[in-house]
């Protein structure tokens, strides 16, 4: 008994040992992001809203209920394709009595034709005098000229056929169906609402008093779409267009940011912020208008104090409080606390965990 327990001690000591030699694991590195700083001028916020460059309200021309209908909203249809089709039996039934009117017309032309032609050999025989001839030839101008009317009535009657048929003016997609079947369509009821998803932009108003700064810095403009990825922080437009006019109620003008064609998540109605650049600020302003940016994800709060893990030369975090500014998007203004050159932890779960 006593030789076991002396074998167990043994046993215990040759473990601590090792566990003593054994070197001690190393903490995971920490993730590090550098302060996302920027110089922009952009400090006058303006809310705007996405807007197709070409979107159009389709309506017909006539009256009559809706027989057939091919879309519904999110579909995508191709530039000349059918949406939707209005009965037209009674202007089918007018187009077929305009026709027989026109074949009427024509043998009444055909019976002039011959007897002018008789009535012209009896004239050079002198078996007719020359009125009777020129009697004649006014049947048969009228004849003519009512053939050519009745023509154009039937052309008339073939044209309005074709407005019972909505078509789509150019390739994009159906944003919206005002009409179900059997509904009554109207003369400028709308039907249909499509728009070209492949241009796009943001439109806001713009105060009187900033219009000038649009006009003298238009590459300093910047937009940014909440919620859409790439486009949730501040980015630079393709075309910046200030509309000439200013709207004499609301005295602010027109600004228009053109978008890429072809981002995944863009739709007409879309929220956006426009920023501006400041009046007046030249390039003095420009050293002092640098903001520093974090991910929201990197903010610790805690009770009423807010702050990062801040990582120094040694790797080491320590908690520092900081002061935030506006939120956009994913990132949030920092306005004190950090310097240019300071990194945070990108996780401050683990970064408390490792202090």
């Amino acid at each position: 008994m006593q030789r076991s327990f002396v074998l167990t001690s043994l046993a215990a000591v040759v473990m601590l040992c090792m566990q003593a030699e054994a070197p001690a694991a190393e903490p995971a590195a920490l993730k590090v992001i550098a302060v996302d700083s920027s110089a922009s001028q952009a400090a006058n916020r303006l809310d705007g809203v996405v807007e197709a460059v070409r979107q159009t309200t389709l309506s017909t021309q006539v009256a009559g209920a809706v027989v057939a209908l091919n879309v519904k909203a999110g579909d995508t249809v191709r530039a000349g394709q059918e949406l939707l089709r209005i009965d037209a039996r009674a202007a089918q039934q007018g187009v077929v009595g305009a026709s027989a009117q026109v074949d009427a017309a024509q043998a009444n032309l055909t019976v002039a034709s011959q007897e002018l032609e008789r009535q012209k050999q009896l004239l050079q025989k002198q078996y007719i005098s020359q009125a009777a001839f020129e009697r004649a030839q006014a049947q048969w101008d009228a004849a003519r000229a009512q053939l050519k009317a009745l023509q154009a009535q039937t052309q008339a009657a073939q044209t309005q056929s074709g407005f019972f048929v909505l078509n789509a003016p150019y390739a994009g997609v159906v944003s919206e169906v005002s009409v179900t079947l059997g509904d009554m369509a109207m003369p400028g009821r709308a039907l249909v609402t499509m728009h070209d998803p492949s241009a796009l932009r943001v439109t806001a108003a713009v105060p009187q008093a900033l219009l000038a700064a649009v006009n003298a810095q238009a590459k300093a403009v910047r937009y940014e779409l909440p919620g859409v990825a790439g486009h949730s922080s501040p980015q630079l437009p393709q075309q910046v267009q200030v509309l000439p006019a200013v709207d004499p109620v609301t005295h602010t003008g027109q600004i228009r940011l053109n978008l890429p064609a072809g981002t995944p998540g863009l739709a007409p109605g879309l929220f956006a912020r426009v920023w501006l650049p400041v009046a007046g600020a030249g390039q003095g302003a420009q050293a002092g208008a640098d903001r520093m940016y974090l991910p929201t994800s990197a903010i610790v709060r805690r009770a009423e104090m807010t702050g990062v893990y801040v990582i120094n030369a040694q790797g080491q975090p320590s908690l520092r409080q900081v002061r935030l500014g506006q939120v956009s998007g994913d990132r949030v203004e920092v306005l004190s606390g950090l310097r240019k050159d300071d990194k945070v932890a990108a996780e401050p779960q683990l970064a408390g965990a490792a202090r």
